[in-house]
């Protein structure tokens, strides 16, 4: 258990023992059912950890170069690549660093093809089951008009010889109730060419290590694919289940400000650190607090920007809050902790001046280094 007084403030902490206990769980199910399983760094790029990651699971899947250079680099194992769109000028390095890679449209398969084939990657194709109970439309990547995926009547089988593998992804945190229902529509749509490929992936979402999860049916799901369709390889990448419940934000409240309600303003700021809260959105335990009116003492619980509505919630507690008390926020290891950096490690965009002269002055490029430096 982390004695939070050692810890500085604020901190992202992770306890191993508790991401081990993730980990066992992930390497259980690859054991029963020959799936590979491995970590998505959209949710989870906590590189310092990666030697025990790779203790377990088969490998990462990235999203951009940068990821994909954290997952060479740190892990050094299997390497999965899927972007909504490659560059000319990231394609040839992703290359390099890549065991799969996923395209996101046609397009971009027959214009890096022939770069694919002659790096002997092996190269899929993501598809759009057009299914999906995701209830976040922001989450949702099989929403109306979604740009991620091929949707069958898009799909061109003709423009298949190459490929080895289908990518699908269409959940959010969610149980194997709702991968049973978009398996089902990703075999209506595309199963007829399920068995000319090497693998299929079954993308991320998948919320293994809740305690509701149901592990041994998703085992008996997984299985029985792998009956349906022999010698197929099975990619699951799931993030927020790596890092699920293994670590705290630690902030300390450094004033208290009373405008009819008392504000505890922390040294950590929703918008700056905490982007995730705002997006899906969502209210972050805290130790030892209570709903609204669920406890005596009232607060809210406010960042230390300029921004007025930097405010992370009303929260109540057992006794009043003073000066320099520890507020530590759970679960913030996974999605929340990686927004605060290079999110999907998406490259910064470069700063300049256009001179009096008519002339451009490059005054930063961002580089892998502060990408890396930053988790």
């Amino acid at each position: 258990m982390i004695d939070y007084s050692q810890v500085p403030s604020p901190c992202f902490v992770l306890e191993e023992s508790r991401l081990r206990k993730n980990l066992q769980l992930l390497k259980h199910i690859q054991n029963e059912t020959g799936a590979k399983i491995i970590c998505a760094l959209k949710g989870y790029s906590m590189w310092s950890t990666f030697p025990i990651v790779a203790e377990y699971l088969a490998g990462a899947t990235a999203s951009s170069l940068n990821e994909a250079l954290l997952a060479r680099r740190e892990m050094n194992k299997e390497v999965h690549v899927f972007a909504p769109a490659y560059t000319n000028e990231d394609i040839d390095p992703i290359l390099d660093l890549a065991n799969h890679i996923t395209f996101n449209s046609f397009n971009q398969w027959i214009r890096f093809k022939e770069k694919a084939l002659a790096k002997h990657v092996s190269p899929g194709i993501r598809v759009n089951p057009e299914s999906s109970s995701v209830e976040t439309d922001l989450y949702n990547p099989c929403g109306q008009y979604s740009r991620l995926g091929v949707t069958l009547k898009e799909f061109k089988p003709e423009l298949l010889e190459g490929i080895e593998g289908l990518h699908f992804h269409a959940l959010c945190e969610q149980n194997v109730d709702a991968l049973e229902t978009v398996l089902d529509a990703f075999e209506t749509k595309f199963g007829k060419w399920i068995p000319q490929m090497k693998w299929v992936n079954f993308g991320g979402g998948h919320h293994i290590t809740r305690k509701d999860y149901q592990v041994e049916r998703l085992i008996e799901v997984l299985k029985n694919f792998s009956v349906r369709y022999p010698g197929i390889q099975i990619i699951m990448e799931p993030g927020e289940a790596i890092g699920w419940q293994t670590g705290e934000l630690v902030a300390t409240v450094e004033d208290i400000v009373h405008n009819d309600i008392d504000s505890a303003i922390l040294n950590v700021s929703v918008s700056a650190h905490m982007p995730d809260c705002l997006e899906m959105p969502y209210r972050p335990m805290v130790q030892g607090s209570g709903e609204p009116n669920a406890k005596p003492f009232s607060y809210r619980l406010a960042g230390n920007t300029c921004l007025a509505g930097d405010v992370i919630g009303d929260y109540t507690f057992d006794k009043p809050l003073k000066i320099g008390d520890t507020i530590v926020f759970d679960d913030m290891i996974h999605y929340t902790m990686v927004k605060t950096t290079f999110f999907n490690g998406v490259q910064h965009p470069s700063i300049g001046i256009w001179t009096r002269e008519n002339q451009f002055k490059l005054v930063h490029k961002f580089t892998y280094e502060q990408f890396r430096d930053k988790l």
